[in-house]
């Protein structure tokens, strides 16, 4: 599989959503650890997963954004997910979905701040807006250490609960820099 990286920080890499990333899209959502937070009954169906990986190549095609795969860089392995999804005029989504084995090291913030940056730099955001389930307490520490500020709760329905919700505006200066 070719690996082509638009997006790097000192660990990752952000690739780009194919067809031919269907094993790897099995890999991340077919892992009831990724997804138990995610759906409401914790887990996805091969349709399921199918569904939301055609879901994110047309946010590519029509957008030109998607939850990206990120890519360990010293291995290529694949680690999650990490992106944007359209949410209003000059409003983004955030969201970030990690294999269990990558938890607990830093890269959920490492990965979502480079989306940050990105939003605002290259498709001049002008604010985002991102939430989780109520249990994922490690979501929400990812998304305060990122400077989000709670605005309330949304109904999401994939999981039939009320999720905390924030936003980040755009800062005064924000620079994107590439590697």
């Amino acid at each position: 599989m070719n690996k082509a990286y638009f997006l790097k920080t000192d660990r990752i890499g952000f690739s780009k959503w194919c067809d031919e990333y269907l094993p790897l899209a099995k890999l991340l959502w077919g892992d009831p650890a990724v997804t138990r937070y995610i759906c409401a009954n914790g887990s996805f169906s091969q349709s399921d997963i199918e569904s939301r990986l055609q879901r994110e190549l047309e946010n590519e095609k029509r957008f030109g954004i998607q939850y990206w795969p990120v890519f360990e860089l010293s291995s290529g392995e694949l680690i999650g997910c990490c992106g944007l999804r359209p949410r209003g005029e000059k409003q983004y989504e955030l969201g970030f979905h990690l294999r269990p084995q990558f938890w607990g090291q830093g890269i959920a913030v490492e990965a979502a701040n480079a989306v940050v940056v990105y939003a605002f730099d290259m498709l001049q955001a002008e604010s985002l807006f991102a939430g989780h389930n109520p249990y994922n307490v490690n979501s929400a520490k990812v998304l305060k250490k990122l400077g989000f500020t709670f605005v309330g709760e949304e109904f999401y329905a994939p999981t039939g609960l009320n999720h905390p919700s924030y936003v980040l505006k755009k800062p005064m200066s924000c620079r994107f820099a590439t590697q």
